[in-house]
């Protein structure tokens, strides 16, 4: 797996760059800057740094994988690992009530690991400034793709933290310390809206290299954009108007990505969970990793490194991010193979006896079922690190074989070379509908909601066991245009976004932008605290914990410039 994208040629040589002036403009002894490089083959070096930073986080300051912060603060998973005590931060995150300003790693950690990534494309947006279009024919196209990928970091710092500070490459260290973060919610949102457009109107429709976006990927990351900025929120997160006007954005982004044919969704949803069918027709958008790329370990995503099963002989750690028993109960189907909206909840799920949605098995390690598509070894509940605390179940969509030639075990910890995808084809389906049910246009989400049900439906080819059956019984139908009236669509929508990203960090995000996140979760910690008894003491309270604090080391750091965000 020597995958080879963009060329890597000295993008090692820059690496850090922090938050504010002592980390967003800090250049190291003996780490060269964008004053250095000023010929091409430098400049593109640079620009291939900022591309690296996006996917530079840590397991302690994740900046891709949103596992912690948007798939166990939600309904989908618990912590998992030995025992709440056990990386404690994100046992503090799954009750809500336990996260603190000061809390000293994950908080603070992406935080800062989002703005290296950000000061690495204001660098080389500013090198490649410097050159004239002459010397440099690629200049439109490298400032369209660094401004994309700044845009993606900032959009990732406002899911988590709302309000934070914007700035471009023309801020000096002196205007950066002048910049707070008290942006309205309608100009915050522009600001990263602006980078989209410019890479809209620059990008070419296609790249020679993979892993650059083009011109489609810009309009498929705008349209996500417009579609949580369409939910305006108040001061204190409350939902209070959904725009029309930025629906209709959403839906002509749609139609032109759409539109251009380059994408598609694929025959079956396990391949965009395996590295042998990466950047295929449903990869709109990821972040690219290698092995045996000439380097000792290649570069890997370690953010997912402590979510695999912790007794399986072939991994020995760490036993994170376990999924929910509300989460398998999600994929229960009813006699007509759609949801259990009601009633999905009210008992524990005999999987057994009831018919499944086949994602289930795409997503959740069970006793006796096929994990990760191997069906010489079934997942066994002694693979679970701790089961008193955190039930039997496991997550398995962003984790490989032992076997995967795209696995690199360092120490106890796991890294894959499996790209990470930031947007696909399927969720651009699904963001059109939802713009549609909101626009009062149900009938034009039906077809769209239904591809997903139809694809999920045929995804059973890696999920049979050796003698040829399968450990669950599926039933998954199309919706019919009977009774699907606006309400009964935007359920529908809400259910089909969870079962076709669960685990994947995108639940809590969307719980947040509905405004329905303080009743869904406090609906679950009800229930779920007697089946999980370390969630007793849990509580979502609205107003405070639909996004993180504002790190108390950046509001010390700035004299009290940043505003903290409500209720901390």
């Amino acid at each position: 797996m020597n995958k080879k994208y963009i060329p890597a040629f000295i993008a090692s040589a820059i690496l850090f760059f922090g938050s504010c002036k002592k980390q967003l403009e800090y250049t190291p002894t003996g780490v060269l800057s964008s004053t250095d490089l000023t010929s091409p083959t430098a400049v593109e070096g640079l620009v291939t740094a900022a591309y690296a930073g996006i996917g530079n986080g840590d397991m302690i300051g994740p900046i891709y994988s949103m596992w912690a912060y948007g798939s166990v603060r939600s309904d989908d998973a618990y912590k998992g690992g030995g025992g709440t005590a056990d990386v404690g931060e994100v046992d503090a995150l799954e009750h809500y009530n336990l996260v603190t300003p000061s809390m000293g790693i994950f908080v603070p950690r992406t935080w800062q690991n989002l703005f290296k990534s950000i000061s690495r494309a204001n660098v080389a947006l500013r090198a490649v400034n410097n050159l004239d279009e002459s010397a440099f024919p690629a200049k439109k196209s490298r400032l369209a793709e660094l401004k994309f990928l700044r845009a993606h970091s900032f959009f990732t710092m406002k899911l988590l933290y709302k309000n934070i500070p914007l700035f471009d490459e023309t801020a000096t260290p002196d205007d950066i310390l002048k910049v707070s973060n008290d942006l309205s919610w309608e100009a915050s949102w522009n600001k990263i809206a602006d980078d989209f457009q410019f890479a809209i109107d620059n990008l070419p429709e296609t790249q020679t290299q993979l892993g650059r976006p083009n011109k489609y990927a810009a309009q498929a990351y705008l349209a996500k954009l417009r579609l949580f900025q369409a939910y305006e929120q108040n001061a204190t997160h409350q939902v209070i108007n959904i725009n029309k006007t930025r629906l209709q954005e959403v839906v002509a982004l749609c139609q032109s990505v759409i539109a251009s044919g380059k994408y598609a969704l694929s025959a079956d949803i396990s391949d965009n969970f395996l590295p042998e069918t990466e950047n295929g027709p449903e990869s709109i958008f990821a972040i690219q990793f290698t092995i045996n790329d000439g380097t000792t370990a290649g570069r890997l995503n370690y953010e997912d490194g402590l979510n695999y099963p912790h007794g399986a002989p072939q991994y020995g750690c760490c036993g994170f991010h376990a999924a929910s028993q509300n989460l398998v109960n999600a994929y229960t189907t009813n006699a007509n193979g759609l949801p259990n909206f009601s009633t999905f909840n009210s008992s524990i799920a005999n999987l057994s006896t009831t018919t499944v949605d086949v994602r289930l098995d795409h997503t959740v390690g069970i006793e006796g079922h096929v994990y990760k598509y191997d069906n010489t070894k079934l997942f066994s509940s002694s693979w679970v690190r701790d089961p008193g605390v955190y039930g039997n179940f496991h997550t398995m969509r962003n984790q490989q074989l032992a076997t995967s030639s795209s696995y690199f075990k360092n120490g106890p910890f796991m890294g894959v070379a499996k790209n990470y995808d930031i947007i696909r084809y399927d969720e651009i389906l699904l963001i059109q509908a939802e713009a549609y049910i909101e626009l009062g246009q149900p009938d034009k989400a039906l077809p769209l909601i239904n591809q997903i049900r139809t694809r999920a439906a045929a995804s059973t080819g890696k999920l049979k066991k050796l003698d040829g059956s399968f450990a669950s019984s599926y039933n998954v139908q199309p919706y019919t245009a009977v009774g699907w009236t606006q309400d009964y669509a935007r359920k529908a929508l809400q259910w089909e976004r969870r079962l076709e990203f669960a685990t994947e960090g995108q639940r809590f995000f969307d719980l947040v932008r509905w405004g329905i996140a303080a009743q869904v979760l406090n609906d679950y910690i009800s229930i779920e605290k007697n089946r999980r008894t370390f969630l007793a003491t849990a509580v979502f309270t609205a107003g405070r914990d639909e996004y993180l604090p504002i790190p108390q080391s950046e509001i010390t750091f700035t004299k009290g410039l940043y505003k903290q965000n409500p209720g901390y």
